[in-house]
């Protein structure tokens, strides 16, 4: 055992053993750096470019600044608190309300099955491209979304466990690609077909002023950032997080803008400003057009649409483990239903759990592709930042209120500004002034999903009391996942 792991104290206590610490500030930036690129950016870049015009990298840089801000609030709370159940453990701590605890668990599930929704349609979409179907009708994308939601569901259910090595095979596939994207984008630059003056120009195709249209750009912008708040399940694993952990988030945060920015950049200098909103293919993106545009002559639009099936497969697996875990983790907690957490005898895998939460994914992308009046990718997307944001608010305000506790020697501490900016921040881009009118359809699903979540919670209440005569409530909320 090395010097490090020897003399890194017990998170849970002497008499329970700690996972293993294998991840130093390399590993742990490639897993922060991974988690943040996944899916928003191919999702979500041609509808906030077509809200903002040339401007797109603007929103993507307010994005991130909302998103380091909220990040200073969790290095407090996680170097304070270094138990992976995350935001739920934080709202326990400072509200003590288990319903509301409850809440924010759901919320955060819901959010991984709307992002990995989301995934699968995007997944769907590039892959039929991929196999040469370039304008798949909604009935072929929908299945092959379905199928692919299905395939998540077994490889669950087999039992995986993460991999951080594999994690960084699959964020080197992610640089990769957006790599591509950068290199066609200066390519076109140097030969004198972009236009790089366009990267100042603000266009609102509602007439929106410049405030307003980019709160909306924003909202959208803000699905590319979600993913560095995944990291904090990683304390437990980390060596010396005290030190470690503030200095590679938001090191892996900055990396993760410039790398949105710059494509943002490409994405206005090669396709016309005209073409931004509208892509080839609403579900596959923007950032397929600019391969096809820039380099029309070289096959690497043969190879791009895999690389981008490649690079959202990941996060779409990793939000359904995380959603399926959590609700195995509250109903093993007497929250939701028991039958919520059974396990398979042989695999131990939440077979219940994986079913519950793979129907939801399955019911979700049927109703969407089916009802909504944007894209499903947009639908979908748009949810998963409203939800988060939602988290975020609370999470800010939980840093405040978790002042009260006292504070371990080497914790980090956030300056006393950033979580009350954190949280009016978060807070306002909620509202439906950060939307468009057929973006609402947001909420509706939201609203949907954790409608669902109250009533297994009022169901389980009932069967507490009148069956087991016991309160219903966390008992063990630093465990949760």
């Amino acid at each position: 055992m090395s010097t490090t792991e020897a003399t890194q104290p017990d998170v849970n206590g002497p008499e329970d053993a700690d996972l293993k610490r294998v991840l130093g500030p390399k590993l742990l930036l490639l897993f922060i750096v991974g988690d943040i690129l996944g899916a928003g950016v191919y999702a979500v870049t041609g509808k906030l470019a077509g809200q903002v015009g040339g401007i797109a990298w603007l929103p993507f840089l307010v994005a991130f600044a909302v998103a380091t801000v909220t990040a200073f609030s969790y290095l407090e709370l996680v170097t304070k608190y270094p138990q992976a159940a995350g935001a739920a453990l934080y709202t326990h701590k400072a509200f003590g309300i288990h319903f509301i605890t409850f809440l924010v668990a759901f919320t955060v599930v819901c959010s991984g099955i709307t992002s990995a929704s989301t995934s699968s349609n995007l997944l769907a979409a590039n892959l039929l491209i991929g196999f040469g179907n370039e304008d798949p009708s909604t009935t072929t994308t929908l299945v092959t979304a379905l199928v692919f939601m299905l395939i998540l569901a077994a490889i669950n259910l087999r039992g995986v466990g993460e991999s951080v090595k594999f994690n960084v095979i699959l964020t080197i596939v992610e640089m990769t690609a957006l790599a591509i994207v950068i290199g066609i984008g200066v390519w076109v630059i140097g030969r004198g077909d972009g236009d790089l003056s366009r990267i100042t120009v603000f266009e609102s195709p509602d007439d929106k002023g410049l405030f307003m249209a980019v709160t909306i750009a924003t909202a959208i912008a803000f699905f590319s950032m979600v993913g560095f708040e995944d990291s904090v399940n990683m304390v437990e694993e980390t060596q010396d997080p005290l030190k470690i952990f503030p200095r590679v988030m938001l090191t892996g945060l900055g990396i993760a803008v410039v790398i949105y920015m710059l494509v943002a950049i490409s994405v206005v200098a090669v396709i016309p400003a005209g073409q931004i909103a509208e892509p080839t293919n609403a579900e596959a993106g923007i950032l397929l057009d600019v391969v096809k545009t820039g380099a029309p002559d070289l096959p690497i639009d043969k190879l791009f649409p895999f690389l981008t099936v490649f690079a959202v497969a990941n996060t779409a697996l990793i939000n359904m483990l995380m959603a399926s875990r959590l609700i195995y983790g509250m109903a093993q907690q007497d929250v939701l239903p028991r039958s919520l957490g059974k396990v398979l005898p042989g695999r131990r895998s939440p077979w219940t759990a994986i079913l519950f939460t793979t129907l939801l994914a399955l019911g979700l992308i049927s109703v969407v592709t089916l009802d909504a009046e944007s894209s499903v990718v947009a639908a979908l997307s748009g949810t998963t930042a409203l939800l988060l944001l939602a988290v975020f608010t609370i999470v800010n305000i939980a840093c405040l209120v978790l002042r009260r506790d006292p504070t371990p020697e080497r914790a980090f501490r956030a300056p006393t500004v950033l979580p009350v900016i954190g949280a009016i921040c978060c807070g306002y881009l909620l509202g439906p002034w950060a939307r468009l009118e057929a973006d609402m359809v947001q909420y509706k699903i939201a609203g949907g999903l954790l409608a669902i979540g109250v009533v297994l919670w009022a169901l389980t209440w009932a069967t507490n009391r009148g069956v087991r005569a016991k309160k219903t409530g966390f008992r063990d909320i630093d465990h949760l996942e």
